[in-house]
């Protein structure tokens, strides 16, 4: 793997509507956690491809490459081997017309994304599989709202397909729905519907789940047979009960990592084991992020699967404070940045064989 030229790709356009519900884009299309990818890869010695011949370290774009079919032809005319999808995937993306040449990729599978990326879907799957899951419900039109759930508020509104926490509200009342609902209801949806999930009050925890592979840790290699957890992060300076954007406040501010007797407890454990069969259940084939709540009895439930987790790296002299949940969880086992970069790389796959 050492000697395939790498290039990694960001999301240049909005995804497409999905049963008429929008995904947001995030600013940039991912394109700075690329060009930290990029950049650390080129200083461990990888062949990085990028866009122009000497890469500003400071611009974005110098590094990355759009996850057009124009771009991605781009990348692989400059000798690209490896494609890295760090970008938002979806059925029918453009990178689905090269999976039948002789191009590996890190990252996942565009339909698994497109269907887990719906968090009715993907709470369901997890629900008729055991694993726990916060009371839930699909809100259709407005003016066709049941406000008698089975669950009693606070409650959440979420976008159907959202991003971090991006776009989430916590409501207190009845009123405050209906009053989120008609200011909200224009941003995420074409069809006016909106997913409400009962609020946890709760330990917020956020577990990366790592499928299995080849693994380095220091100068020795470990096969992982199964899917395996890396150490759950502890999200906490919450505002109005919701851990900020990333994009507002850096994780490095709001999160820390469990320590070796926490991890301990027994509820962990099981959680542990909860998240690893929500990620084979979803067949992730790179890191996901699970967002995990305790309720008022310290039980655990899963209510956000991120099947595109940040990549975000301290690498860069203008970025030091920028680092993702996923990286923070590796650092704690010994990971560097390019560590974890490395064996993300080590489980690249090709669609064709």
């Amino acid at each position: 793997m050492k000697n395939l030229k790498i290039a990694i790709l960001y999301q240049a356009n909005n995804p497409p509507l999905v049963d008429g519900i929008y995904k947001p884009m995030k600013p940039g299309g991912y394109s700075d956690s690329g060009a930290d990818i990029a950049f650390a890869l080129y200083k461990d010695s990888f062949p990085i491809i990028t866009p122009v011949k000497f890469p500003n370290i400071t611009v974005d774009m110098d590094w990355v490459f759009p996850d057009t079919e124009e771009g991605i032809n781009h990348a692989i005319n400059k000798g690209a081997e490896l494609l890295w999808l760090n970008t938002v995937l979806y059925k029918g993306h453009p990178i689905e017309k090269f999976f039948s040449k002789n191009i590996g990729f890190i990252g996942q599978c565009p339909n698994r994304v497109d269907r887990y990326d719906n968090k009715i879907i993907t709470n369901e799957l997890l629900k008729d599989n055991g694993i726990p899951v916060p009371d839930f419900l699909l809100l259709n039109e407005v003016k066709k709202i049941n406000l008698n759930f089975n669950f009693s508020y606070p409650i959440l509104l979420k976008p159907v397909r959202g991003r971090g926490s991006q776009g989430v509200i916590k409501i207190d009342s009845g009123k405050e729905l209906c009053e989120c609902l008609q200011q909200n209801q224009k941003t995420y949806s074409k069809d006016h519907s909106f997913y409400i999930e009962k609020y946890l009050s709760g330990k917020e925890l956020t577990i990366t789940v790592m499928p299995p592979g080849k693994y380095r840790f220091g100068n020795q290699y470990k096969i992982m047979s199964d899917y395996w957890s890396l150490p759950p992060v502890r999200r906490f300076n919450h505002i109005n009960g919701i851990v900020p954007y990333n994009g507002t406040v850096a994780v490095v501010k709001n999160s820390e990592v469990l320590n070796k007797d926490e991890i301990k407890n027994k509820k962990i454990k099981e959680l542990f084991s909860h998240c690893e069969k929500a990620a084979s259940l979803v067949k992730a084939k790179a890191p996901i992020r699970i967002d995990c709540r305790s309720d008022e009895n310290s039980d655990y439930y899963l209510f956000d699967l991120n099947m595109k987790p940040n990549m975000t790296g301290n690498v860069r002299p203008h970025r030091k404070n920028q680092i993702s949940l996923t990286g923070i969880a590796a650092q704690s086992i010994g990971w560097a940045y390019q560590d974890l970069l490395f064996n993300m790389m080590n489980q690249y796959w090709y669609a064709n064989k």
